[in-house]
């Protein structure tokens, strides 16, 4: 299979530490987020991670896990380097990057993140977007906005914001955490210095239109919950209980 999805995670989440091995329905968030990844039967899965407890949480769960490095700046980092380490003979020409902290992903968004990147060859990244619905995550810098320009199709990601600024609330959208990526263009992502908007705002894939990468983009109905707080993780249980 020439696809490969790689998970990155890692314990220290300063806004809730432990995060992928909490319970969940009796399962691990990791867990959780790697079955979802195996559900979408569109490419092999592997758990990129700098701690031994996740490689041993996923092993024990039959999962496949790779050791990273502490220093990553980014997702994308880390599983770059997973992808090094798993792939020395370069089977895989797409990859995923799906983060570790969606444990309710519905399994077909990750097959739409590959077809993008399938039916648009001038894109480097492919990403997803949901229509804004609760006004107030317009003013959460927590809810990261993409800002398009038109939305005829093929859509191509102009921005991507924490606050709206003077942006037309009409062309800001709800981004999930997931991105696909063609081989090279993850290699010359990784190649390319942090740029200043990816350090001062935390958005790895500023990194990417600052240096003129196109994003493509697809629209779903509906973004799953990102843990990132206490509540988070309480209405996430509630679903999957």
């Amino acid at each position: 299979m020439e696809n490969l999805i790689i998970i990155p995670a890692r314990l220290e989440s300063s806004r809730l530490p432990n995060k992928p091995l909490a319970k969940i329905a009796d399962l691990p968030m990791i867990v959780h987020v790697m079955n979802r990844a195996i559900e979408s039967k569109c490419g092999d899965v592997v758990v990129a991670t700098p701690n031994q407890e996740i490689f041993d949480t996923v092993s024990l769960y039959n999962g496949t896990a790779v050791m990273t490095k502490f220093s990553h700046e980014s997702g994308s980092d880390r599983i770059f380097e997973a992808l090094e380490k798993y792939d020395k003979n370069n089977k895989y020409n797409k990859v995923i990057n799906l983060q570790g902290d969606l444990p309710n992903i519905n399994p077909s968004l990750i097959n739409k993140a590959f077809n993008l990147l399938v039916e648009n060859i001038d894109a480097d990244i492919s990403t997803l977007c949901s229509p804004i619905i609760d006004k107030k995550e317009f003013e959460n810098p927590n809810v990261v906005k993409a800002y398009i320009g038109s939305s005829t199709k093929p859509i191509y990601a102009k921005d991507f914001v924490r606050m709206p600024g003077s942006y037309d609330h009409n062309k800001l959208y709800h981004h999930l955490g997931i991105y696909g990526y063609k081989r090279e263009s993850l290699k010359k992502f990784i190649n390319i210095n942090q740029s200043l908007r990816e350090k001062e705002f935390k958005l790895e894939q500023l990194r990417a239109l600052d240096n003129d990468m196109k994003i493509v983009i697809d629209f779903i109905d509906e973004i799953p919950i990102g843990v990132d707080t206490e509540e988070d993780l309480y209405n996430v249980r509630k679903e999957l209980e």
